[in-house]
């Protein structure tokens, strides 16, 4: 809660006696207070310091209050101010709140009416710059500050989203699960025109085949069993908005044919409903699956297929960018702790970079989440990560398809797989070396050698 003494005031008056009243009153109440004989030492008070709270007179040598407040209005405009005049001024006390004053006080006033219009005031302040924090904190989690990558891909599908946010074009969104289709989405959103209106995802593969029509495009009472009242849709949830179409190929047929007549007329019905209504919405459309082959198979519609299919912006896996992961890793750790700096030791940084990360960025923000538990002095190393990571994945390490354009340790690499190879033959042949030396065709010697290498300890039971 923000107390008296973090605002500061400005009090300009050329009479003495109100400044000296205004200023004593206010530094009762805890506040700062600076003071100013008229507009243009008030000026000058105002390229030094930050006000949250002007209190000017109207009728004021060299300057007048409607001066300042044009100034103040021109170069700070989240200053409050609040206008003192005498009885006969109260005209030009509301020409100045038309210009952008908060409110005016009429001279003489009381030490109460005072006390409560700058409290509401500073309220106010406090309320509109806690808005505007919020929605700089949304532009930052959903711009292209959110989507974190410095890799050639990334920055090619950041180009994309620049191109298409403002139009209305349908896009159609794929790539791997986990890889941040309705992030992209989102961005496209509130990169747009249509930022200050509703943004409504709905995932397709997640509702009843039965309910999805309702969920979509509402219902009328009586329509079906239970509907025992009118019900809007999602389209109607996102009037001037977006909706975002997540796992579009787990649509049913029907439900292919009724949405592209909502494509095509930008209209629709509720179920039971007779009335046609306006679909003022942009609709994005994501997919994991390969809807060129479901159009083949004949289990995605062609025409609904080239509707969506007008923009494309396919999102890479992480393992095909793997020169963003220090940078994700950055991201995910502040956002988890609110510290921007973290230490990767460089065994676990291997790990991270060299895991073949089938569950994408989703798998990767919670490994980090799970290290901002278990670290300790925001550093990362090994007993951090995941058993999966530590050995591999779940079924052993996955060969690089390509080499990481930040380099990597080859002998590292090499020597994990062959220690997992070693401990997995090990497992299987109860942990005698000769018998798993044979089941890998290398000599006993080998195997007590390239044990000692990795420090997997000897056990005796085969000598």
């Amino acid at each position: 809660m923000i107390e008296p003494a973090d605002y500061r005031i400005l009090v300009v008056d050329d009479e003495e006696s109100m400044r000296d009243f205004l200023s004593i009153m206010l530094h009762r109440e805890g506040y700062q207070v600076d003071t100013a004989v008229d507009g243009a030492q008030a000026v000058a008070h105002l390229r030094d310091h930050s006000y949250d709270l002007v209190i000017s007179d109207i009728k004021m040598p060299r300057m007048t209050g409607l001066e300042l407040l044009s100034h103040i209005k021109e170069r700070t405009p989240e200053t409050v101010v609040l206008m003192v005049t005498a009885f006969s001024t109260t005209e030009e006390a509301v020409d100045a709140m038309k210009q952008g004053a908060y409110d005016y006080i009429t001279k003489p006033f009381k030490n109460e009416e005072i006390r409560l219009i700058v409290r509401n005031a500073l309220e106010r302040r406090a309320l509109r710059q806690e808005n505007l924090a919020l929605r700089e904190e949304l532009g930052k989690r959903y711009s292209f500050e959110g989507l974190v990558g410095k890799s050639k891909a990334m920055h090619d599908v950041f180009a994309l989203i620049r191109k298409v946010a403002d139009s209305q074009v349908k896009v159609l969104i794929t790539g791997e699960s986990g890889t941040g289709k309705e992030l992209v989405a989102k961005a496209i959103h509130y990169n747009s025109d249509r930022r200050d209106e509703p943004f409504v995802p709905i995932n397709c593969g997640a509702i009843p085949e039965n309910l999805l029509e309702s969920e979509l495009f509402g219902h009328e009472k009586g329509a079906f069993t239970g509907a025992i009242k009118q019900k809007a849709g999602l389209f109607e949830a996102a009037a001037g908005g977006t909706i975002f179409l997540d796992e579009i190929g787990e649509l049913p047929p029907m439900m292919q044919v009724k949405l592209l007549r909502v494509l095509q007329e930008n209209e629709f019905r509720r179920v039971g409903g007779t009335k046609s209504l306006n679909a003022d919405v942009r609709v994005l459309a994501a997919t994991n699956r390969n809807l060129e082959d479901a159009v083949a198979e004949g289990r995605f519609r062609e025409d609904l297929y080239y509707r969506f299919n007008v923009i494309r912006v396919d999102l890479p896996a992480l393992r095909q960018r793997r020169e963003d992961i220090p940078a994700m890793i950055d991201f995910f750790w502040e956002r988890f702790t609110g510290r921007q700096e973290v230490h990767v030791d460089e065994d676990a940084m291997r790990r991270l970079i060299d895991y073949h990360w089938p569950g994408n960025v989703r798998e990767l923000e919670n490994v980090i989440e799970r290290a901002t538990v278990l670290g300790s002095e925001d550093v990362i190393a090994l007993d951090c990560l995941p058993p999966n990571l530590l050995t591999g994945v779940q079924n052993g390490v996955m060969p690089l398809t390509e080499v990481p354009d930040s380099g990597m340790d080859l002998d590292a690499y090499l020597g994990e797989i062959e220690k997992e190879i070693l401990l997995k033959a090990l497992s299987k042949t109860n942990g005698i070396r000769k018998n798993a030396a044979a089941l890998l065709g290398i000599t006993f010697r080998s195997i007590r050698y390239r044990l000692a290498k990795y420090d997997l300890g000897e056990d005796d039971s085969d000598e």
